[in-house]
């Protein structure tokens, strides 16, 4: 599990990036709002294609393997977006970070939930997704110091040497699951039983027939929708894409509006740290709530207090410490609230459909992680005044709020 939330500091370090070099991006390249809203959503757009089509993969090859062909993904395409020349290269290289991104973000969520007790399984989730936040903080620390002298290019082809770094450490540590060896490879989860019961002095498990496992080639689809998954599973996949949809809408557009409210580019990007530490703490508060309370429910809850906290957000004044504590505020409920969709498809969904549960949840929601920073640049560049915009994605998550209170955890 710390391997998995070192993984998702890594991919909000990779995706997050972008926000924080927006400001000087859109100055030294005179790149338009609408320009980068679609710039943003070009490692959105990747994701999706990660969610939905590669990372179902690991239900039948397993959790490590496409971990590591994904992360060989992202430090190549890290690497090439820093010597990127043009809008339209950077755009294509992003696509790619994201492809990776989202089949990492997949993969070692069904991975915790498989390792996790059953018991602490929504907190283990949880705390696996706050090393998003956490990392996009340290990101957003050395882009304010070192922005200024060292450029966008310089931080880009950085974190694609930390990606290249991080490949290694997975390849030598990362097991794959257990319960993913079990229903696949029977044998192999034996032998691996076998030889902790040999370290421990134990008598060796007797082999047994192993259970039929399921093929792996698209029964899986149908298969969410079975057993009395239908509804909850429409309600999450809808509730999922409104998230998004605000979602990555904040992520990216917190530190240029700041920005463009008059705060000098190194506050405008402290508001965007601001919002990650309060993303961190909301995902990390969530999780120990939900060991106690139903989880749909504190979803829920958090959903509801962040289109309030966008309300306010909206309306604030461009004073420093109050768009840092309401940057904070939006972090903790938006970011917080969002996070636990992850735990809620862990839940919702079997170990043998697991990644492919999460990933067509989180990859469909991807329509709307594509669209929030498109609209957003549509409504900056046409000088929509930023109350009425943060009203107009308020909305969705009080909808997605309601969504998610319908939806029946079955395990």
């Amino acid at each position: 599990m710390l391997l998995c939330f070192v993984l998702n500091m890594l991919d909000g370090t990779d995706l997050l990036i972008m926000s924080f070099i927006a400001p000087v991006l859109s100055e030294t390249w005179h790149v338009s709002p609408e320009r980068l809203g679609v710039l943003f959503s070009a490692s959105l757009a990747g994701m999706a294609v990660g969610c939905l089509l590669i990372a179902p993969l690991a239900d039948r090859y397993g959790r490590r393997v496409l971990i590591i062909g994904a992360l060989v993904i992202v430090a190549v395409s890290m690497v090439w977006s820093g010597f990127s020349r043009s809008v339209s290269e950077l755009m294509v290289a992003r696509l790619f970070v994201g492809i990776g991104v989202g089949t990492i973000g997949v993969s070692m969520t069904a991975m915790t939930a498989e390792f996790a007790p059953d018991t602490h399984a929504n907190f283990a989730v949880g705390f696996v997704q706050a090393g998003y936040p956490f990392g996009s903080i340290i990101t957003a620390l050395v882009a304010a110091n070192r922005l200024p002298m060292h450029g966008w290019q310089s931080m880009l082809i950085a974190i694609g040497g930390m990606s290249a770094l991080m490949l290694l450490v997975i390849w030598l540590l990362l097991p794959e699951s257990l319960s993913f060896l079990a229903l696949r490879r029977p044998a192999r989860a034996l032998e691996r039983i076998n030889d902790v019961r040999k370290r421990l002095e134990l008598t060796p498990w007797v082999a047994l027939p192993a259970p039929a496992a399921p093929s792996g080639r698209g029964i899986q689809i149908r298969a969410l929708f079975a057993d009395g998954r239908s509804r909850s599973s429409v309600l999450l996949w809808c509730a999922v894409t409104l998230g998004y949809f605000v979602l990555y809408f904040v992520i990216s557009w917190v530190p240029k509006l700041a920005s463009q409210a008059g705060l000098p580019v190194s506050d405008a990007i402290y508001a965007g740290a601001s919002y990650n530490l309060g993303a961190f703490l909301g995902t990390a508060a969530l999780g120990l709530l939900t060991i106690r309370f139903p989880l749909n429910k504190v979803v829920a809850s958090f959903l509801g207090v962040a289109a309030i906290a966008m309300l306010f957000f909206g309306h604030s004044a461009a004073s420093v410490w109050l768009t840092l504590l309401l940057a904070l505020c939006v972090g903790a409920s938006v970011q917080g609230g969002f996070n636990g969709f992850w735990a809620v498809a862990a839940r919702l969904y079997p170990v043998a459909m697991r990644s492919t549960g999460i990933g067509w949840a989180l990859g469909v929601g991807r329509i709307g992680a594509v669209l929030g920073p498109i609209v957003g640049g549509l409504l900056v560049g046409a000088k929509v005044p930023v109350s009425i915009i943060f009203l107009i994605y308020a909305a969705p998550l009080v909808a997605a709020a309601c969504m998610t209170l319908g939806i029946k955890l079955i395990r």
